[in-house]
């Protein structure tokens, strides 16, 4: 993203839009804010560069538009959690080229996020689309739509399907649990756990557990918003395998 000097158009919004933003590239994080302080109608509240205390900067200041990278959120949990519950805030994702298919915009949108951006948009594009995912709910880059509009890639599903329990253990591997956490959660032994991660990885072809994941979001065997996660706070106690 540049910063230019030249002139937003005047607009006839009579509400200031707060915005905040989470990105870990300070050059991003300086011309944005350059960018809000001389836009009439917006107000800059401020940066944060990574997840954590981005949640913690929205969840004090309440934005009504957090700009978010893109790569800070890759599966759209970001966005699910700013969102979940919440209708004043208006996640807009910045979208790099890593990023820029049918299937992460997709899934970015399902997630919660309101609106998606080129990170490399001009200035004047960038401020239509705060405006947009604020007044309008929605905002999707025009140089964007042609990839929405192509048919989505063939989704390669795993030979062998997972089974319920392998799709639970997957689940909260991608939640970032070790070993030992999911055996407490499921109350299966960790030595029974180490059995199904060795089954997940043969399945899916992947060499290691972050790998699993990637294969299985991609593939389709993981979504955005899981439905059948099992509880980190166990309440009645799962059927042992």
């Amino acid at each position: 993203m540049t910063v230019s000097t030249e002139r937003q158009p005047a607009r006839a919004a009579t509400t200031t839009v707060s915005v905040a933003l989470i990105d870990g590239t300070p050059l991003v994080r300086e011309g944005l804010s350059a960018l809000i302080h001389r836009t009439p109608g917006l107000r800059w509240l401020g940066a944060a560069e990574s997840v954590t205390p981005g949640l913690r900067l929205c969840q004090r200041l309440r934005p009504n538009v957090v700009v978010v990278d893109a790569a800070l959120d890759p599966r759209g949990h970001l966005a699910h959690v700013l969102t979940a519950g919440n209708r004043e805030t208006a996640v807009l994702l910045l979208i790099d080229e890593a990023r820029r298919t049918t299937q992460y915009i997709a899934s970015a949108l399902t997630a919660g996020a309101r609106g998606v951006i080129r990170r490399s948009a001009q200035p004047g594009e960038l401020v239509r689309a705060i405006t947009a995912a604020h007044t309008e709910g929605r905002y999707l880059d025009p140089a964007l739509a042609p990839t929405l509009a192509a048919p989505p890639p063939r989704i390669q599903q795993p030979r062998q399907p997972l089974s319920k329990r392998e799709h639970q253990v997957l689940q909260l591997i991608a939640d970032g649990l070790e070993n030992q956490a999911i055996g407490d959660i499921l109350f299966v032994s960790v030595e029974t756990v180490r059995t199904h991660v060795k089954s997940i990885l043969r399945k899916l072809s992947s060499r290691d557990r972050t790998h699993a994941v990637a294969v299985a979001f991609r593939s389709g065997v993981l979504v955005v918003d899981e439905v059948d996660r099992p509880s980190a706070v166990p309440g009645s106690r799962p059927a042992r395998d």
